[in-house]
């Protein structure tokens, strides 16, 4: 087996991404694909065989590829995303993914966004907020069921999707922002919480055994490694302004 991620151009019109809780401000587009290109070398170095699709300038935040589909091993749900700016972006993304998996979609008036579903084993937890509904987590219940996949909803608060709250280092031990999640609501699993002065630190990327996060939160990448885990450190704070993180910029699949 290969893990394979795909990844996709950064559009040259990324300075009019959607945002939801950050001020808009200028993003330097030569930094943000250096970022970019030292994150699929991380991803490389760890084994996987990087393949990025191409963007253009109608989709500002089509580098943000985990929004548009669920991967599973049994099959990918293509998701309808909850800003209606990003749906053109599927369609490539079902082209890509076609090859591997049997594809299943989201449709109106269902919306969800990759990044609002926390994958712990065969549970995947779902965020509802503003870019996910109760009908799209409803839908993607019923399209997973078959492959023995639960759905459980989760609250979260002041952030724009699940994954910016709370991500998984293993099937049974988290990373979160306890003021932006409870643990509680996650069930039966440990939770490393981040460090106080860092609060968008809870994004990091499972890689095998390993994990990819940005290297801008110092003291939490501390406790990731405190806790047992390796831990890879790439540059994001370009990405960052544009609300994206490190699981954003990618789709991980085994083929």
């Amino acid at each position: 087996m290969t893990l394979l991620a795909l990844t996709r151009d950064i559009s040259p019109a990324i300075v009019h991404c959607e945002l939801t809780h950050l001020e808009r401000v200028p993003i330097d587009l030569a930094r943000a694909r250096a970022e970019h290109e030292a994150y699929e070398d991380a991803l490389r170095m760890l084994g996987c065989r990087v393949e990025r699709l191409a963007s253009d300038a109608t989709m500002p935040d089509s580098v943000f590829i985990e929004d548009t589909a669920i991967v599973l091993h049994e099959l990918a749900v293509i998701t309808r995303p909850g800003a209606p700016s990003r749906r053109a972006e599927t369609e490539a993304v079902a082209a890509a993914l076609r090859p591997f998996r049997e594809l299943a979609s989201i449709v109106a008036p269902g919306t969800l966004d990759g990044g609002d579903v926390v994958r712990l084993g065969r549970r995947l937890l779902v965020g509802v907020g503003a870019r996910s509904n109760e009908d799209g987590v409803r839908q993607l219940r019923a399209l997973v069921a078959p492959a023995g996949y639960t759905v459980e909803g989760v609250r979260f608060r002041d952030c724009l999707h699940l994954k910016s709250a709370v991500t998984s280092l293993a099937d049974d031990v988290v990373l979160l922002n306890p003021k932006w999640v409870d643990l509680e609501e996650l069930g039966r699993v440990r939770g490393i919480e981040i460090d106080a002065g860092e609060p968008y630190a809870a994004n990091a990327l499972r890689v095998g055994d390993d994990i990819v996060f940005p290297a801008e939160f110092e003291r939490t990448r501390r406790s990731i490694e405190a806790a047992g885990f390796n831990v890879h450190t790439v540059p994001a704070g370009e990405l960052a302004k544009a609300e994206g993180a490190v699981t954003c910029c990618s789709l991980m699949l085994e083929v």
